[in-house]
Parts: structure tokens; sequence; C-alpha cells
């Protein structure tokens, strides 16, 4: 099954003969043929295609009704087959097909001359022509075979495959029957050759014939064999017929013979390496803007082989010539293909693509159609059909008119100043006309003319409106002069503004800027040379030299690469690690300490050259950060030669780099160097890298002389061994040979704008590599340098911007190369930050504001750029218009006028004119305006007022904006009753204008408000009259609603003389500005109101005597400047508010922060005190008390502070007779005061009494006191704390407990060492409830606080303490007894206060014998005795502490209660054993002690159920009753042991063993039976008495 590619799987319009199954199968076959087998169809069959026009003359006569059906089928299977085998090839049957195939092909003249003698001389032809075809067709067989053609048109269909033919074939035994064997005759067009094929269609054509007539032939169709009567006189016929058709064949050999030679030919010129190759596009489409009606055409060419089918799309459908007649015309010739569009309309405004498509894949081109509809007055002639050249000269561009596109900037960023690290944004809004929506324009950002791409140090964003550019982390890389371009399509408008950026605050004070712009240049396999450039800021100290630092990509560990610091800012840096990746960065250092590092450098590659190109040309896999570098084995070991071209590259004080070529005799292996060195003049070589060879052509020699000569030779080493050194190097000395360059001369600052001066300067003599310059500039006199750039600039000239407008500056220079800066260049001359003058732009949008029979009058608006100074008058020249051809200008005026009106005189009347405005200052006069529009001198009869002019914005705030106006000069006829004003935004339509009053403004000015922040408006006024409202003035220019930094706004002021002013300040302004007044927006003519006093940048209006004739709007403009202004209002309110400070100023008061109050101090003291706002050193304050001036002395301390305007009196105590008034005097200047404070009555009593307490608990805290009264804690364990704070304590200080009156001993007296004394009471209850009190004494005097702890507070007490307990208490746990399951908890300690409560199943639990509750000590438990089923569930324990239920849970069900049961029955069990198990309850004594000849009664008490049974032992052995002993078991508990006579024999353990089916118990006693001392001593005399007489 043949798969089609995947860019085709889903693309409806692709051949259907992909997707036909007998296609598939055809075509799969074919291709498995091998060339043996099919070689004489692939030579033959085309000379067969070719020939068919000679076998028809050949046969014609004979043919029966068989061959004719054949004939016609083979060519209807042409007819239907042709155009489905795009490929060109078809299927062959492996055995029975061969076989027939061979029988129909046969060139044996054996099997032929078994056939009618008639077609004898046929058979010869096939033979001479199939030779003859052989020749010719490798052409056919490579470009059927090869091709794989896959292009079809979709009329053409596949046909299914016609059912096979049986085939009757001459056999041995019919050898000598007559039969007719008719040659098949296959037809696909009129010609079979036509020569070279000139077209794709043609060329598949002649495939699709080729493939079915071999086909045909093949499958048997079409061949048939009958037997016919065999006569003399037809055989003879046919005979003499069939030499004629051999004549006539011999001929067309020929001309055969040369077309596949021809063919072969050209094939090979569209083919030349016999290879496939997949579609490419020679030629793209282009895109085209054309106006409606007009045709276009769309070309594009197509390489490739096969060659490629073309199909066309829009907006991504394919494009149906039969769908839509006559509209497109898709042509396809010689591989250039074109798409025609009739008549085009709106709707053609699309995307066309054309796709090229072969077996090797699809590729596409894209391009737009605009169609436009003109909007003005045009002649229809003008547009042609069949072009695409666009009215009045415009013509078409890829992206609309190839003329002009207006591309204008508004919102511009300006000059940028940042710091290192810091996020910087630029940005500016783009506004493109005409505005075409389906282009959008390229917005390309360069810095320093260099174009930038984003990283992850640049971002760039386009919204469609506005281009901005973020500096995620300003580095000072990134200063420098930014511009945006803004293309759209051969076209393109920019803007440029500069970004400064300063050094970051170092880490250490003093310590230099950080180095810039490290690269790596010369990297190799082991070696990279660092090189950056030197930073502005030095710290106020030289720069000693640089570190610099490496880290491996990948990792975050830097490491120093130079242990000294280098001054040279170029470093190489050795032992890097072939493969990996590196960055690096600089350090620069002063003798105040380290700078910040640099950014980092690009990562860097430790690579041979030749390999890192290598890899950036063919590169394998993403870039991981390092590379594996293998190197081959040596097949056999060659010692290498030596190096060539050695050289100095680069020698400092430092360090000397050496440059070679590898050798020639190498090996296959990889070499590596060892460099030696020698002082120049002798032979005593040493080798500088003694452990390590190099593996990098490139080395750094440290460790050298300075001053010295050396000279340097490479040897190379391999596995094989060292080789001979390389030539040594002519001697070299270590020295810098870069100098420092010498200073820049000719310092010339101009002025340039009022922030910024042009610096030029010469390039300094003999300079080398100067990598750029430093400019640093100073205000004259404050001897304090900055740096203008912190990036090195290149060329001679710069602009310093963020200078102080109105400063003087002197500049100075410095030149910046590798070996450090040069000195810095003399200091230039003074310079004053000051605008420079220059004529003014063009003044722009001219109109009629009144027309007459012989004269107009014109407006316009003010040039947007003044030059630098004020504009001194207008120059109006005009022209005359005949037929639309303009004549030659003419003055207007002489002389400047001053108004931007002006009327012209003495025109014609009827007559069309053109107009032109030219500004004039200081400088000179500045370009004309461009022409305006043709306006006709004729009489104006309109009714409705003319346009106002010379409408303006001023004031601008983010908010607000006052737009002014002039009354229109043709007032109708009628006159002018007032004005409307209309506003928008910029970018809206023109139906959302509005107006901004209802009804009509009497004056010409109004203050619009509620304006968007940042928001961009226009603005256009009418006058209106009885008749109507007239045409609008010209719409502003666009202003965008923003407060700009450092607007001021003006300010009233009212002085001490109660002097009222208007002020207003500007730090804007130029040499040439001026302050100008105006009331309601007009010229103040009358001063006889007004004084206005100009000093510098402020300007002041005094108002003489401010009353009903000054009420009005205040405005002040400054010229010259961008527009400041400000204005005030002084409306009624505003006038009586100001008269009244006006009156309080000239007659003043001292004002005050508070009255007159009283206050108590802490010894009982009594101060009355207020405070004034402001008091001078002069003030003075009289103190009055009842009509009487009191003063200061023993009863009255009295003070006034005049810096914080404090008045105070203080008085020891009150007495009765100080009860009145009290009143405070002030006196400043001529300003005065008074306040008074009555003290009688119930007022006075109270003060008096809070005296005499406060007097009270001043004389207390002389002593020990209590600073916090006595309080109760409860302590986290349960315990409660009585405690208070205590101050002014020493040693003997004592502290004494108190229970109602009874002293409470203390074991250990307190230390006061944290002020807090403390009473612990452990496990309070109801006995501890009573008052206590703790007194503090020692020789200065006791203190004493009391605490009741009954009732109410015991309560409160008790509460929290129940709640710790409660919060105490330990989670509920579940325990098995021989009674039954147990529920318990364990708190702190138990107090009966605290109420416990139980529930089973949210349902309170009644107690009874069974199920009883109680407390053991801390433990708190429920029991249930004889646990049943009924018994399972939850189980909550309630502790309630006065206030609040405390829940404990536990879940007695399921396994918890079974364990529990279980556990139960155990433990009942066993204690109903040790109940009823034989025991012996007592009597028996441990030891007894009898003499002997004694009786010994011995008894005890035994239980057991049932009755146990008893036994005797004796020291362990059994022991029975006897004559002496006699043992008694009575009632079945009474248990008796009796001797009646013990002697010495009876000592020892005896033991009671008691035993029942429960258990055993054992009891012992001890017998022990003594002699008396008598007898003893009798009986041992007896004894001796025995010894000796047995002697």
């Amino acid at each position: 099954m043949m798969s089609l590619p995947f860019y085709q799987r889903h693309h409806e319009h692709y051949d259907r003969a992909y997707r036909h199954k007998a296609l598939q199968s055809t075509v799969s076959q074919y291709q498995k043929e091998t060339k043996g087998k099919s070689a004489v169809y692939a030579q033959g069959s085309t000379a067969y295609a070719r020939g068919s026009a000679a076998y028809r003359h050949a046969s014609a006569a004979d043919f029966s009704l068989d061959s004719s059906a054949a004939y016609s089928h083979g060519s209807s299977a042409y007819d239907l087959e042709s155009a489905a085998y795009s490929y060109g090839s078809t299927a062959y049957d492996h055995s029975a097909a061969r076989s027939k195939r061979s029988a129909a092909y046969s060139l044996d003249s054996e099997s032929l001359s078994k056939s009618s003698a008639a077609y004898s001389h046929g058979s010869e032809s096939i033979n001479k022509l199939a030779a003859a075809y052989r020749l010719g067709s490798e052409a056919y067989s490579l470009g059927l075979k090869d091709s794989n053609l896959m292009t079809e048109d979709q009329s053409y269909k596949m046909s299914p495959k016609a059912k096979r033919a049986k085939q009757h074939l001459v056999s041995e035994d019919k050898e000598n029957e007559a039969i007719d064997y008719s040659v098949p005759i296959f037809t696909g067009r009129e010609v079979s050759i036509s020569g070279i094929t000139d077209t794709e269609e043609e060329r598949i054509k002649e495939s699709a014939a080729y493939v079915a007539k071999r086909n045909l032939f093949a499958t048997g169709e079409g061949v048939s064999v009958s037997k016919v009567a065999k006569s003399t006189s037809e055989e003879e016929h046919h005979e003499k017929k069939s030499r004629k058709v051999a004549i006539r064949e011999s001929a067309e050999r020929v001309a055969l013979k040369k077309t596949l030679e021809d063919t072969q030919a050209f094939h090979k010129k569209l083919n030349q390496d016999k290879l496939l190759h997949p579609p490419e596009f020679v030629i793209e489409p282009r895109s085209h803007t054309v106006w409606e009606k007009q045709n276009v055409k769309f070309h594009c060419s197509v390489a490739g082989w096969p060659a490629p089918r073309v199909t066309w799309y829009k907006n991504n459908v394919p494009i149906n010539v039969q769908t839509h007649p006559g509209k497109y015309i898709i042509q396809s010739r010689y591989g250039l293909h074109s798409l025609e569009i009739s008549t085009c309309d709106f709707d053609d405004t699309a995307q066309y693509r054309a796709s090229a498509m072969n077996v090797k894949g699809e590729i596409s081109a894209y391009a737009s159609l605009v169609v436009k509809r003109y909007k003005g007055e045009i002649d229809a002639s003008l547009l042609y059909p069949g072009t695409v050249s666009m009215p009045l000269g415009l013509g078409v561009s890829p992206h609309g008119y190839a003329s002009r596109f207006e591309i204008s900037f508004v919102d511009k960023f300006d000059v940028a100043f940042g710091r290192e690290g810091e996020t910087m944004s630029l940005g500016c809004t783009v506004v493109i006309s005409p505005d075409i929506k389906r282009f959008k324009p390229d917005i390309e950002w360069y810095r320093n003319g260099v174009l930038i791409t984003p990283s992850k140090w640049v971002q760039m964003h386009w919204s469609g409106e506005r281009a901005s550019l973020t500096l995620t982390h300003a580095n000072k890389e990134d200063e420098g002069l930014y511009t945006l371009r803004v293309v759209m399509g051969d076209y393109y408008e920019e803007y440029s503004s500069y970004v400064f950026v300063r050094d970051a605050d170092a880490e250490i004070p003093g310590a230099p800027g950080a180095p810039l712009d490290v690269q790596c240049l010369d990297a190799n396999k082991d070696y990279v040379i660092v090189s950056w450039k030197q930073p502005a800021v030095d710290g106020g100290n030289p720069i000693l030299g640089y570190f610099i630092d490496r880290c491996e990509v990948g990792t975050t560990h830097w490491t120093q690469c130079n242990e000294t610091p280098v001054k040279f800012a170029r470093f190489p840096v050795t032992g890097l690690i072939e493969g990996r990746s590196y960055i690096f960065r600089v350090r620069a250092v002063n003798k105040a300490g380290i700078s910040l590092p640099s950014r980092v450098s690009e990562p860097v590659a430790a690579l041979d050259p030749a390999d890192r190109a290598r890899l950036r040309s063919h590169p394998s896999a993403p870039w991981t950060g390092q590379i594996i570098v293998t190197e081959e084995e040596p097949t056999e070991g060659v010692v290498p030669g030596p190096p060539t071209d050695l050289q100095v590259i680069e020698a400092t004080k430092n360090y000397v780099v050496l440059s070679w070529k590898p050798p020639g005799q190498r090996g296959h292996e990889g070499i590596m160097y060892f460099v030696e060195k020698c002082v120049a003049g002798t032979e005593d070589w040493q080798r500088v890298n003694t452990e390590i060879p190099v593996k990098s052509p490139r080395f750094a020699v440290f460790d050298l002389v300075e001053g010295k000569s050396y000279c340097f030779r490479v040897r190379c080493c391999n596995s094989a061994g060292i080789g001979e050194p390389s030539e040594a190097t002519e001697a070299t000395v270590v020295d810098d040979k870069l100098d420092i360059p010498k200073p820049p001369g000719r310092i010339m600052p101009t002025r340039n704008t009022d922030t910024s001066v042009v610096v030029t300067w010469t390039e300094p003599p003999d300079a080398k590599e100067l990598v750029g310059y430093y400019i640093e500039s100073s205000v004259v006199g404050s001897g304090r340098w900055e740096p203008c750039n912190n990036n090195p600039v290149k060329g001679t000239r710069f602009i310093c911007h963020g200078l102080v407008n109105g400063e003087k500056y002197i500049f100075r220079v410095r030149a910046v190369n590798a070996a450090g800066l040069s000195e810095f260049s003399q200091d230039s001359e003074p310079i004053e930050v000051q605008a420079a003058i220059a004529a003014p732009s063009p003044p722009y949008d001219i109109m009629v504001l009144e027309s007459v029979r012989d004269s107009m009058v014109l407006g316009w608006k003010q040039p947007k750029v003044t030059g630098g100074t004020e504009i001194t008058g207008y120059y109006v020249n005009y022209r005359e218009v005949v037929d639309g051809v303009p004549g030659k200008w003419m003055e207007a005026n002489i002389k400047a006028i001053s108004e931007r009106a002006y009327r012209i005189q003495n025109l014609k009347e009827n007559m069309v004119y053109q107009f032109q405005v030219a500004a004039a200052n200081l400088a000179g006069v500045g370009t004309p305006s461009l022409p305006s529009q043709p306006f006709k001198c004729e009489e104006w009869t309109i009714a409705v007022p003319g346009p106002p002019h010379d409408v303006t914005c001023t004031e601008v705030r983010k908010d607000s904006l006052v737009l002014l106006w002039k009354e229109p000069v043709y007032t109708g006829r009628s006159p002018i009753a007032g004005y409307y004003v209309d506003m928008k935004e910029t970018e809206a339509k023109e139906e959302h204008w509005r107006s901004v009053n209802e009804k009509p403004l009497q004056k010409k000015f109004l203050k619009i408000g509620g304006l968007k922040e940042g928001v961009s408006y226009v603005f256009r006024v009418r006058a209106t009259n009885q008749a109507g409202v007239g045409k609008p003035s010209d719409v502003t220019d666009p202003v965008i609603a923003e407060t700009r930094p450092g607007t001021k706004e003006m300010v009233v002021d009212v002085d001490d003389n109660g002097v009222i002013s208007l002020n207003f300040e500007c730090d804007q302004m130029s040499p040439n500005s001026k302050f100008v007044w105006s009331k309601n927006y007009e010229p103040i003519e009358d001063d006889s109101r007004l004084n206005i006093d100009s000093k510098g940048g402020k300007s002041k209006a005094i108002f003489k005597d401010l009353g009903e004739d000054d009420l009005g709007t205040y405005s002040c403009v400054v010229t010259d400047t961008d527009g400041v202004s400000s204005s005030h209002t002084i409306d009624e309110e505003e006038m009586k508010r100001l008269l009244a400070l006006s009156h309080e100023r000239k007659f003043p008061t001292v004002p005050l922060v508070s009255e007159l109050a009283v206050e108590i101090l802490e010894k009982g003291e009594v101060r009355f005190w207020l405070q004034a706002e402001k008091l001078s050193g002069n003030a003075k304050a009289n103190f009055v008390f009842n009509d009487k001036e009191i003063f200061n002395g023993e009863k009255y301390k009295m003070k006034v502070d005049q810096k914080t305007g404090l008045v105070e009196m203080i008085m020891d105590k009150l007495e009765d007779k100080d009860e009145g008034t009290y009143t405070f005097q002030l006196q400043d200047g001529k300003a005065t005061n008074q306040s008074s404070l009555v003290l009688i009555g119930d007022v006075f009593k109270k003060l008096q009494d809070e005296a005499d307490f406060q007097r009270k608990e001043w004389h207390r805290k002389q002593g020990p006191h209590f600073v916090d009264k006595l309080g109760w804690e409860v302590t986290d364990d349960c315990n409660v704390m009585l405690k208070c704070k205590v101050a002014n304590i020493k040693k003997e200080t004592h502290i004494v407990w108190y229970k109602d009156d009874r002293e409470i001993m203390v074991d250990e007296e307190h230390d006061f060492k944290d002020g807090v004394c403390t009473l612990l009471i452990s496990e309070f209850s109801k006995k501890d409830a009573g008052t206590y009190e703790v007194i503090l004494k020692d020789d200065r005097g006791k203190d004493s606080s009391e605490l009741k702890l009954k009732d109410t507070a015991f309560a409160d007490l008790m509460n929290e303490v129940c709640r710790r307990i409660a919060l105490s208490a330990t989670d509920l746990k579940i325990q098995s007894t021989a009674e039954g399951i147990r529920l318990y908890s364990y708190v702190t300690y138990y107090v009966e206060d605290l109420r416990v409560g139980w529930v089973h199943n949210d349902t309170q639990i009644r107690f009874t014998d069974r199920v009883k509750t109680g407390v053991t000590g801390e433990q708190i438990w429920l029991q249930i005795n004889e646990p049943t089923p009924q018994d399972k569930g939850k189980y909550t324990m309630e502790l309630f502490d006065g206030k609040t239920a405390h829940k404990k849970t536990v879940d007695l069900s399921g396994q918890a209660f079974d364990e529990a049961f279980a556990e139960f029955q155990r433990l009942k069990q066993a204690a109903i054993a040790e109940k009823n198990r034989a025991r012996v309850l007592g009597g028996l004594p441990d030891v007894v002690t009898i003499q002997e000849g004694k009786a010994l009664n011995l008894s005890c008490t035994v239980w057991g159920d049932p009755t146990p049974e008893v036994s005797w032992l004796k020291n362990e052995k059994t022991f029975v009753s006897d004559a002496n002993c006699t043992l008694k078991f009575e009632s079945g508990k009474n248990v008796s042991f009796t001797i009646s006579t013990v002697s010495t024999l009876d000592s020892g353990k005896y033991s009671i063993v008691v035993k029942n089916k429960y258990g055993t118990e054992t009891s012992d006693v001890t017998v022990s039976v003594f002699i008396p001392e008598e007898e003893r001593q009798s009986e041992q005399e007896k004894k001796k008495e025995d010894k000796k007489t047995k002697a």
C-alpha cells in the first residue's frame, strides 16, 4: 500500500489517483519488478506506442472483427486510464502474464513462422522495430520510472481494470493449422509523436498513453486469434501489402529514432543529476493593491523534479475555476505559473497562496491582494481594465501605496536616565495613514545603529498601536542612541533618543564602577582572550587593575583567573577544559576596594576554531553547554614535525601571547605542544609548560621579567614522542606595545537644547586601537565632575543631556583603549545651557475665515517649533490657479504681521487661489508652509457665522485644560450669540464628536474638566447666531491629558501688611521668555487696579484694592516655553476669604494652637497653659487672676517658651482662696491675643480634690509601692497565682502576705528581681476563699494591696480554674476490669466545682449500680459493670467549668468493644479463681523458738471453695501424725499442729500445704528447740564421762 505524504493527507485537492485502490496495487507491483524482467517492456513499450501508426497501415486490411474490437477496446482503455496513471507505471503478472507477454512480444522467428505467411512481414517488422526502439527508449524508461509523476487534471478518472480475456496461443499440436494472428493497435491521440513535449500536460498524457498501451498488451486485451480459411490469393495480396508497410515503417523508424534521441536530451536538461528534488520557488508571487474593477495577475516560478504541480488558494480554500467561470484564469507553462483575477471587487481582498507539490514534498508562497474603493472625485476612464496602475499617480506596492505612508510618532520617549540593575522601558505610539488593517508594520529597534534582537536583557512588544522596548536589567552596555524604525513596504520613519545608564551604588564606598562590554576573542581548545572596556567612574582613586572570573556553563561557581590585578583591558585565560563552555566577568579594583562584577559575557566553547565552524554550520543537537570532543585512534604513531609561523601576537608587561600553525606532518592522532623560552642572546632554553602540554596553537607566557628580551619556540608531541622545535621568534621585549592614548584636544561646547549641550573635540595624535571617549561635565565653580556617558562613545561629537537650564558648565574628555584611559583634556570654555536659536518651522492648517468679492481673510496655526525664540511675525504669499495649473507666487504683505489672521486685498472675484505662510523670528524667516487647498474668491452669503479661529489649548493638566479661541471674522447676517465646544478622543471616528456645553458660551474660553489621564483629545469650536450654528473651526492638534513634571500652579498670597497678590514661578525660562498676564484671557490694559512685578523666574500681580471690579479669571503665560501657564479664578467667595485674610494680616492676632487649659501634675501641682502657633523672641505674656495681674514668685511659677509657643504657670497647691478666673494675655509685636479659664463651684472643687489625691499618690510612691494592684492568674498547672507589680524596692524591703488577717508563712523570701511578687496556691478549692492582702514596708514607708476572693470574685476564679482543669484533661481511654469496662481520663487535679457529665450516643447517662462514675485522685472514670452489647456506642465526657462544656469522646464499639469485653471476661475469671483458691488466712508465725521438753501447739485458719486439702511438710518432706505429733483439720477451716514434748530433733522448717482446684498455697514456720544452760553443761559432762569409760 502506498502511503500519502504527510502534507497531503488532509488536502482534498490532491490527485485522487493516490487514493484509488487499483492504482495503489498496480503501482506497488510495478515498482517491485526487477530490471531484468521489465527491460524489454521498458525499452520497447515506447516504441510500440510511437509505432502504432505503422501497425495500422500494415494490418488494417486483414484485421478480423476480434482485432477491430481489440483496437476499440485498447483505444477506449487508453482514453479512460491514460490520465489516471500519473506515475506512468502499472502492474505485471509474475507468471501467466509474463508468458503471455512473451508470446505477444516474442522476437523469436520460429514462433512467428508457425503463423500464417501473411504475417511474416509484420513479424519481421516487429523484430526490426523492437530492435530500433531499444536504442532510444532509455529516456522514457528513466523518465517514467524515476519521475513518478503524480499530477494530472481532475477531469481524468481511473477506470477499473478490464477483465482479462483468455488468450489463444500457438501450440505444437496445431502448428500446421492456418490461424489469424492479430497484432493490437494502440492509439492515444491522432498523432502519437509530436516532437519534444512542450507542456507538462502533454508530457503527462504521453506517459499515461504508454501505461495504458502496455497494460492492455500485457493482459491480452485486444489480442485475438481466429481461424481463417486460407487461399493463395489472399496470402499473396497480404504479402504485397506487408511489403509496402515495411517500406513505410523503414522511413518512420529513422524519424522515430531521432525523436527519441531529442526527447532523451530534453529530459536530461530538465534533470541533469537524475535525482528527485523537492519543490522550490524561484520567483514567489508578489502582493498587490488595486482599485475596484481592475484586473490583477499573480506570477510565480517553481523548480523541482518531478515537475511540481501548483495549486492556488484564496484564504486557504482551493480556487475552482469551473465554479467561477471567467473570474479566474490559471495557467502553467515552462515552470511559470500564473493566477489572473478579472474585474476585482472588494470581496477579492484576501491572502492568496500558491502550493507547489511533488513526491519529495510541498512548499507554499503567500501574497496579499487589497482592493480599494476610491472615495474622491475621479474620472472612471482613468481606471483601465487589465492594469494595476492607480489614479493621480499613485502606484502600488506590496503594502499598498508605494508613493508614501504617513507615519507619525505620538507620545514619544524622551532622553532616559537609569541605573544599573533597574528596569527601563521605552515606548512610542505609532500612527500610520492610510490605516490598512491587513498589513502590519515592521517594528525595528536599533542601538547605535545596530539592530537589536530580543534576549533575556531586552524585551520588545508591539500592541498594534504602541511599540515598546524594555531593558529588564539595565547595564552600561545598554547605554546608547535608541532608534525606533517603523517600516511599511518601501517607506519607513525613525525616531531616536538617547538612553543613559549610570553605575549602580558600589557595595564599598569609593570602589570603582563595574567594567563593561566583556567579550571573548580568539577562543581555542584550552585558551581564550577576554577583553573589556574600562569604567568611566574610578571612585575617586585610580584603578589599580582588574580581576577576571570564569564560570562553567551549567554551574554557579565562579573562579578567579588571575592572582594579581591586570591593567591591560585584555587578558588570556588558559587552562580551559576542551569541549566545555564558559562565561566570564570582570571586576575593577582600586585602593578602596573591588567593584561590582560586570555583565557576564556570551558563552564560549573551548574548541578548535575549525570544529566550532563545523558545528556552527552543521549543528547536530540543541546547545547544552558542553561539547564532547573525540579524536580518531591513530593507526600508526608518527612523531610530529615542528610547528610553523610562530609569532608574538601580543606583548604586555604581564604576559606575552604566542601563536603558531600546526605542523603538516602529525599522523592521524591529535597533537599537543610544549613552549620553550630563553633570554635573548643565549641558548638556555627552558620549558614553560613543564607538566601539561597545551592543545591550542595559542599560548600566554607569564612570569617574565619586565624590560628583558626573550625568544620563544614550540615543540609538538603525541604518543610517538616529542618533535623538533620550531624556529625561534625574534627577540621580544616584555613591555606594553600599546601605549595609553594622549588626551583629546580642542574641546568645543555649543548650545543644543534647554537641557543639553553638543561637545566636539579632536582625536588625540598617534592614537591606536581607540575604543571610545568618556566625557565629563562640571558646573562652573562647583569643582565636582560628573560623567556624561558611561559607555565609551565613538566619534568626536557627543550630546551631553541632563544638564540644568541656565547653569554654566565646563567639559573635559578622555580617550580609552585597551592600555587604559588617557589624561583628561583641557577644560572647555564655560557655556550656559540654553536652547540654540533657529528659524521656526512652517505654519500649517491654512483656512479661509472670510471671503468677499475682492479679498479673503486667512487664518493658520502657529509653527510647532518656534526655533528657541519668540516669533516676530508672518509673511503670506498667494498665487492664482487657472484650470488646475498654479501660477507664480506673489507677496501679500511686505511688513511682517503679528496676528495669525490676515486679509489679502485686491483679489479677483471668482478666481481660485492658493496660499502659503512663513514665520519669522530673530534667526530669520523659516520655511514656507505647504500650499493650501485651492480657495475660490467669492462673496459669502451664508446666514450662519464663519468658523472661529486661533483655537489653542493651554494650562494642560491630567484631568483638565483651558481652550481659547477668537471670534469668527465672518459673523453671518446677525451678531454672534455664543459658542459651542466639541471634543473627542484623537483616535475616535467622526461620529464620536460630542458637545461640551449644552448652552452657548458668551466668553471665548472654557476650562474643560473630566479628562482621562494619558488620553489624547482634539477640540473644535462652532459659533452660533440667530440663523443657526456655523462651520466648525479647524481641529486642534492632539493634546494628551497629563501634568508634566515640574508643573507649577499660580498661588494667591496675602503678605504681613495685608497686600493681596497672585504669584507664578517658572524654572523653564529662556533668556527671551516673558510673563504675560491676562484677565479672562484678554490682555490686561488697565493698570489702575493691578501692579505687575516680574524678576527672574518669578512674577507677581498685586491688587491695589481688591473689589468686585476685580472678579474674574487671571492667567499667566510664559512665552518661549513649552506651554508653561496657569490661572486662578477670584469669585465672590474667594474675594471675601482674601479680604478677611488681609484684614487679619493688617490687624494681626497671635494664633493659638490651644486655648488656656489646666491640668494636675504628678506631685499634685496645678499647671495652667496655652500654646501659640508661633512666637517671636520679643513675645511676652501677662498673667491675670480675678482682674489683677499676678507675678512670678513663690506661689506662681511662670514661663514663656518662644520656640514652641508654650506659655504656662504652675501653682504648688490649690487653696480655697484660689477660686476664680485666670487670664493669659499675649503680645507679639503688634499682634495680641488672650485666653481665660473660669474655675469656680464644682469645677474648682473637683480640681482641688484631684490635686490632693495626686499629692498623696506622689508621697506614697516615694517608698515601696504597688504599680499593679494584687490580682490573680491560673497557671498551666491549674494552680492559682496571686501576683502584683511593685516598684521602688530595695534589699531591706519586706513583703508580708495575709489571708483573712492571718499571716501566711512563705518558705522562701522574694528577691523582687523582676518587680513582681507572687503567691502560689496549689490545688485551689473552696477552702482557699477569703480576703488576701500583701504589705510592702521598709524604713521609707509601707504600701498595701488587697484582693477579695469571695462570692462572685471567687466564682470567677473557680470558673477559670475549672476551665484550665478541663483543658488539661487527657483523651478518654478504655480499661477492662474484673467488674466490667472503665472509661477514664486524667486531669491535673480535681475540684468539686468541676461538674462531670457522661453521654452515651447523645443521651445523658443515668447512673445506677451497674453504670456509675467517680473520681479517684486525678482520674475521672465511668464504670460499666457486666457490660452488654447495648453498652456499645460513642461515649462523651463533659466537663463544665461554669461557662463552657469541654468534651472528650471515645468510641466503644466494633473492635474496641470486642477487645475490651474479652479482656473483661478474662479478668472476671481470674478474679473468681483468685477469690476461691485455697489459702492460709493466718495464725502461723514465721519462727517458733521453744525449750526442749515443752509442748508445741500451732494453729491456723485455711479457706477455699471447694474445701482445700491440707498436708504438712517437714524440711520439704511429707510429714504425718505420730504419737508425739498430732495434726488436725477441723470444720474445713481450722488446722492445728501439736507436739506434746519437743526435742531438738523436732527443730526444722514445717510447711502447711492447702490445695483445691483453683490453686495451692504453702505457709512455712521454722521451729527451733533449745536446751537450757544447766542441762547443757550436765549433758556435756555426761558425754565426757561416757568417753572416758569407753577409753
